[in-house]
C-alpha cells in the first residue's frame, strides 16, 4: 500500500468513506481539504451504467458552465476569410486556416486546450486527427466544435466561458473539471449541477438499470466525497 504524507492523512479523516454526502455537504468539507498551496481544480467523477462498447450506450456532449472552470482557455479555430476575422474579434487565441493546420502537421504544434472548426474545414483539418484526436482536440459536431460560418463567434465565447466536453470513458465513467477551489459554493454547485443534469437529459434509451450509479468530487489533491445521487439528480432537475 503507498504512504501517504502527513497531510492527506489528515484532510482523509474528514471524509467518512461509508457515507454519501449531499452536495452542499460535500462541498463544504471539500473546501477544508483542499489546503494545497495552489489553486487546486475541482473534479467530479459520475459513474453510469452504460456500456461504452455499444455505440448506442455512448455519452458524449458538452456543457456551458454557468460560472466556467477557472482556467484561461486558449481556442484555436480552423477558419477563413469572414469567419475567421469573426473568430478573432470573439477572442480566439489562434486562427487560420491551411496555415495552422501545416504547423500542427509539420511541427505538431497543439499549444492550445480546445479547437473549433467551420465545417467547410473539416476535410482539410482530418488531415491532422492523428495529431488531434489523441489529445482531445479533434473538432467534433456532437460537442459544438464544429460549426457553420455565422456560429463560429458564438461558439468562441461559450468555450472561452466556461464550455466543457465530456465522454464517458471505457469504464463507464464521466470525468471533469468543474471548477476551482477558489470559487464559491454556490458557484461550484451550479456547475456541479449543469453536468449533471446534461448527463440526466443524455441518458441512452438502451441502457438497462440503474443509469446514475455514483458521484463523487475530489480536489486536485484531495480526498474523494462520494455524494448521495438521487440528491443530486433531485437538484438539478429542480434547477431547471
Amino acid at each position: 500500500m503507498p504512504n501517504t504524507g502527513k497531510r492527506f492523512q489528515a484532510i482523509r479523516q474528514k471524509v467518512d468513506s461509508d457515507r454519501r454526502y449531499s452536495l452542499d455537504e460535500a462541498l463544504e468539507i471539500m473546501k477544508e481539504t483542499a489546503t494545497a498551496k495552489f489553486d487546486e481544480s475541482v473534479d467530479i467523477a459520475v459513474r453510469l451504467g452504460v456500456n461504452p462498447r455499444q455505440a448506442d450506450q455512448m455519452v458524449r456532449g458538452a456543457v456551458a458552465l454557468p460560472h466556467g472552470t477557472g482556467k484561461v482557455i486558449r481556442v484555436a479555430v480552423f477558419a477563413e476569410g469572414d469567419a475567421a476575422r469573426a473568430a478573432e474579434e470573439a477572442g480566439a487565441d489562434y486562427v487560420g486556416g491551411m496555415q495552422l493546420i501545416q504547423k500542427i502537421q509539420t511541427e505538431g504544434w497543439t499549444e492550445f486546450d480546445k479547437a473549433i472548426a467551420v465545417r467547410a474545414m473539416m476535410a482539410k483539418v482530418g488531415r491532422i486527427g492523428r495529431i488531434l484526436g489523441p489529445r482531445g482536440l479533434m473538432p467534433n459536431p456532437k460537442t459544438g466544435t464544429v460549426v457553420a460560418p455565422e456560429a463560429v463567434a458564438e461558439a468562441v465565447r461559450e468555450v472561452k466561458g466556461g464550455r466543457i466536453d465530456f465522454r464517458v470513458e471505457k469504464a463507464g465513467i464521466v470525468h471533469t473539471s468543474v471548477g476551482k477551489a477558489s470559487m464559491t459554493n454556490d458557484q461550484l454547485r451550479d456547475n456541479v449541477l449543469a453536468l449533471i443534469g446534461t448527463l440526466v437529459r443524455l441518458k441512452p434509451s438502451t441502457a438497462k438499470g440503474v443509469y446514475m450509479r455514483s458521484v463523487a468530487l475530489s480536489t486536485t489533491m484531495g480526498p474523494g466525497i462520494r455524494l448521495d445521487t438521487n440528491d443530486v439528480i433531485r437538484a438539478s432537475s429542480e434547477r431547471r
